[in-house]
């Protein structure tokens, strides 16, 4: 198991979403930061040589591991440094992605660099994806083989994770065929959640009750019995519970229903950054935050 983190991180995990711009344009996305862009960062993200002083800081104050995300991490032409800087850092490294940019080239690129690979799986129906917002025009002909993705990533010695968002369009769907296909090591089960900074303006047709959320979930609880851990977030639960830093380079609190920042970590320091936003050990643990990420676990055998 990972241990307390030390220094300044409260947590043991830490998520940069490095990247604002994305390829894909998901009604339900809670990381635009499109106010990022529009007031702060014109561009969607910092220069190379500022994220790399990020993610180092974030080493030195104790954050064990680091999740990648975005916005869309793999446009980032810089990212197998960040990766490589955190890995000099001590920290397991992840990157959360949709999917659409893993080439062999960039899976070679990071392999044995990078100990994590989230794939965003919401759905393997074409017209649910399209619904929502979750593909691309060059995907419209054909549809993402995530079966054959996942399979290049465990053939690269990356362990599998994959992130699926419960909303209106896709809860009453069964994805137990997929997850028992590719067994990723973990399956992260979120309810759709409403930021107002961030999808207020789309994401009200796609809510869910808890009700609707619970009967998702209870579907797929045999996924287990094949050895994908199954983490079940409701909305609740990812409220306080993650430390979170935005393209710019400032925490982030979703604790009031919006994102707000901290003041920039490279102006000010994690310390005196991370005092300014609430972030619950408490909460985190109690959602599974904290696991043995470290262990060479591999695919489990059917």
């Amino acid at each position: 198991m990972s241990t307390a983190p030390s220094h300044e991180a409260p947590v043991e995990s830490v998520n940069f979403h490095l990247w604002q711009p994305c390829n894909m344009r998901c009604a339900f996305c809670f990381g635009r930061f499109d106010d990022v862009r529009s007031h702060v960062l014109p561009r969607g993200h910092l220069p190379r040589a500022q994220a790399i002083e990020v993610v180092a800081r974030l080493g030195t104050a104790g954050f064990q591991k680091i999740n990648f995300a975005g916005g869309e991490p793999f446009l980032c032409p810089w990212l197998g440094d960040l990766i490589e800087v955190a890995r000099q850092a001590g920290m397991t490294t992840s990157v959360v992605t949709n999917g659409t940019l893993l080439s062999e080239h960039l899976l070679s690129r990071v392999s044995g660099l990078l100990d994590w690979l989230v794939v965003s799986v919401d759905s393997v129906e074409p017209a649910t994806l399209r619904a929502t917002g979750r593909w691309t025009p060059r995907l419209a002909s054909a549809p993402l083989d995530y079966e054959a993705l996942c399979d290049r990533v465990v053939s690269h010695g990356i362990r599998l994770k994959i992130n699926t968002v419960v909303h209106r369009v896709n809860w009453r769907e069964d994805l137990s065929r997929f997850i028992v296909a590719v067994r990723p090591i973990r399956w992260k089960v979120m309810q759709v959640l409403r930021i107002a900074s961030q999808n207020a303006a789309s994401v009200g047709p796609l809510l869910i009750t808890e009700q609707e959320f619970d009967s998702f979930v209870a579907r797929h609880r045999g996924v287990q019995s094949h050895g994908v851990t199954l983490i079940v977030e409701r909305n609740e639960d990812m409220i306080g519970s993650y430390a979170m830093v935005d393209p710019a380079g400032r925490f982030i609190d979703n604790t009031q229903g919006t994102y707000r920042y901290s003041d920039p970590i490279l102006a000010c320091g994690v310390e005196t950054a991370i005092r300014q936003v609430s972030i619950s050990r408490e909460k985190f643990l109690a959602r599974g935050g904290a696991y043995d990420w470290t262990a060479a676990t591999t695919r489990v055998a059917s």
